[in-house]
């Protein structure tokens, strides 16, 4: 559910889980016109609604599945291995670009798509011509399997196109990205081909200078393959992936859905800037130094909803004008309303801060277009609108969220719809009344209003229920049911219904349209949100077990450092070992029997770098990284039928790929090479990849 009191793993679609092409199709006909949020499945409300108590339930649970479009275009003839990337999220209204060379296995291009978990992927139709593939089609298509591919024509990858693209809908906010992008031809060409397609499968326009479109090289992140990514379980789990016992697992108290996908990225793609990570470091010192500042910003934190994804809503404009459109649209707003109302928390819980990074945050927040919005809100909507739990309770909100004399048909309307709702509540009390029986009104989102009471079968005249009630439901001693007239009254207020909510649009809509030129500083919030969130998941993190603040040299040295997922499993704390590796000695053989533990040890040092690089706190008494822009491992003893690799083949695969792209940036850690094959054989591979790595300091 998306009110995060418990953001569960399996709320991020994993590395590897893609969505299969059959639900393919569901989300993206679904995407962009469902409301916002769905309430958690079965929440009960009692609201109070003119008097008369009424239970509403929905069993709507919201699932977070993939939702990122990617359009892929490479060059051809001499620019062959220049790859364009455009991708955007259906739940966040951010485009990124990247274009970089590769190199003739695709490395970077692989990595950086099982990052994004794409729900689609664009190329071109000449790039999978039959019998004329690019060797990038075949490796994507073999790499992503349930991945649904779109072949668009050639000419919609056009860059002169993509650039007015970019014109038209960045934000003014981030229009140096032109700059950026002006002669990056590829990822252009790609964003082209990618704001057409999403334009028309979701039915929808991008309202003008409202994107936030960022370039990202890939430089400023270290790379970490997909098979290390797994093999040290990362984001998810080997044995069952539904399991927490990951890296991210055992970081992740965030309570927003955009403070867990940050975390996601980050220790999918840790920084290695020290200077970054330090001002990160900085931060978590002081939220775990000032109990006041953590407790005040994780209360104000918890209260945000999916920022982003209101954004992507809010920033699309329907092509066409239905009741659900106008109703998310309605709903969106509130959202907005709620959000914006919690900037001013935000800033009172920051105000005391030190760190440099904090107080840039609170100087953001300073921004006047937060207040602007808002007072554009409250000329149009009730002050008393806010965004409640329970489907009966949030539709009272929605049809009350206008202020009264704006327009004068809404008002009738509005009044109708109350009568209607007092006289289901006045039938209900008569039925009630007539057969001497408990009836009470209860309120669903598929339902309508019908009418619910628990009573043993044995009470009833005969066991059955009198010949007037239709569409009985019974669970234990809950009968749910309705009748002809209760039927007609609910066609009746859903026609009432529909009349505001389409009055409501208008002047939502009107308002929305003056809202837009101000949206930028938004996605300034939900940045910062997520940030904060993810970084007060490390202090909250690092209180629950004795971390330590990394340092940056050019050694790796951990003094009695363990392994932070074994932690959470074993009941006691996991046996501490040393580690040391330098410019001088960079190059350690571990031996001993079995089940003394040399994987976990060999798992625990990655886990722990990486720890560093995201800028948490490390598990261990003293610790010291040099940066790694790299890391690869060599895990696992299983064959890959899929790939038609024997074991001792995809041992050989993955040592081939280290080799291939390691340099003097790395960390490789090789658990047992060379074992699928006889002992000899696998001696001397193994000694000849050594002696190689040992050349590449």
């Amino acid at each position: 559910s998306y009110f995060g009191d418990k953001s569960s793993c399996v709320e991020n679609a994993s590395i590897l889980n893609l969505t299969s092409s059959s639900t393919r199709g569901l989300n993206s006909t679904c995407a962009g016109k469902t409301p916002l949020y769905s309430t958690r499945s079965l929440c009960r409300s009692h609201t109070p609604l003119m008097g008369y108590s009424v239970t509403s339930s929905s069993a709507v649970s919201a699932h977070t599945a993939a939702s990122v479009i990617v359009a892929v275009v490479e060059g051809r003839g001499l620019a062959r291995g220049e790859v364009g990337m455009a991708s955007i999220d259906l739940k966040n209204p951010e485009v990124i670009l990247s274009q970089f060379a590769d190199n003739t296995t695709y490395a970077k291009v692989i990595t950086k798509l099982k990052i994004l978990t794409p729900l689609e992927i664009i190329m071109s139709n000449t790039a999978c011509d039959a019998g004329n593939t690019t060797k990038l089609f075949s490796l994507i298509t073999e790499h992503f399997k349930n991945v649904a591919f779109t072949t668009v024509q050639r000419k919609y990858f056009n860059e002169t196109k993509g650039l007015e693209y970019i014109e038209q809908l960045c934000a003014s906010e981030f229009s140096t990205i032109f700059m950026e992008v002006q002669s990056k031809y590829y990822c252009l060409a790609a964003a082209a081909a990618l704001l057409k397609y999403v334009e028309f499968i979701q039915n929808s326009v991008y309202a003008p200078k409202s994107l936030k479109v960022r370039f990202q090289g890939s430089e400023k992140t270290a790379m970490i393959d997909s098979s290390s990514a797994q093999n040290l379980e990362l984001v998810i789990n080997n044995r069952d992936s539904r399991n927490c016992h990951t890296l991210f697992g055992v970081l992740n108290y965030t309570k927003t859905p955009g403070g867990s996908r940050k975390l996601r990225s980050n220790i999918l793609e840790p920084l290695v800037d020290a200077e970054t990570i330090n001002t990160r470091l900085d931060c978590v010192q002081e939220l775990l130094q000032d109990e006041e500042l953590f407790f005040g910003l994780q209360a104000v934190i918890s209260k945000f909803l999916d920022t982003e994804q209101l954004l992507s809503v809010l920033v699309q404009i329907p092509k066409q004008d239905t009741v659900k459109t106008a109703e998310s649209k309605i709903t969106n707003l509130i959202y907005l309303k709620h959000t914006l109302e919690l900037v001013e928390p935000l800033k009172a819980a920051l105000r005391s801060c030190n760190t440099p990074l904090l107080k840039a945050y609170y100087n953001s927040l300073e921004d006047t277009r937060f207040g602007i919005i808002l007072e554009k809100i409250a000329t149009v909507i009730n002050d008393d609108t806010r965004y409640t739990k329970g489907c009966l309770s949030m539709r009272t909100q929605k049809c009350y969220a206008v202020k009264p004399n704006i327009n004068e048909f809404l008002d009738i309307a509005r009044r109708t719809y109350t009568e209607i709702v007092d006289d289901i509540a006045g039938m209900i009390t008569q039925l009630a009344e007539k057969y001497n029986l408990p009836m009470k009104t209860s309120f669903s989102s598929a339902r309508g209003f019908f009418i619910q009471m628990n009573i043993d079968a044995s009470t009833l005249p005969n066991g059955q229920l009198p010949s007037e009630f239709t569409k009985i439901t019974k669970m234990k001693n809950t009968y749910c049911f309705t009748s002809a007239d209760l039927i007609k009254m609910n066609e009746r207020c859903q026609e009432s219904l529909r009349e505001i909510y389409h009055m409501t649009y208008l002047i939502v809509c009107k308002l929305l349209n003056e809202i837009y030129e101000h949206i930028h500083c938004l996605y300034k919030l939900s940045d910062i949100v997520s940030m904060l969130d993810m970084l007060l998941s490390f202090a909250h993190a690092c209180t629950l077990s004795d971390y330590v603040r990394p340092e940056f040299t050019d050694t790796l040295a951990i003094k009695q450092g363990w392994h932070p997922i074994l932690e959470k499993i074993a009941v006691e704390k996991p046996v501490s070992n040393n580690t040391y590796l330098s410019e001088g000695n960079n190059f350690v053989i571990i031996t001993g029997p079995n089940m003394s533990g040399k994987s976990t040890y060999l798992k625990q040092i990655a886990l722990c770098q990486i720890m560093a690089q995201i800028g948490s706190y490390v598990p261990a008494e003293y610790c010291s990284f040099r940066i790694a822009e790299q890391i690869f491992t060599r895990i696992g003893m299983d064959d890959d039928i899929e790939t038609n690799a024997s074991t001792f083949m995809k041992e050989m695969k993955e040592i081939t790929y280290i080799i291939q792209n390691a340099n003097d940036k790395s960390l490789i850690i090789i658990d047992e090479l060379g074992r699928g094959t006889s002992a000899e054989e696998g001696i001397g591979i193994c000694y000849a990849a050594c002696e190689y790595l040992l050349n590449l300091k």
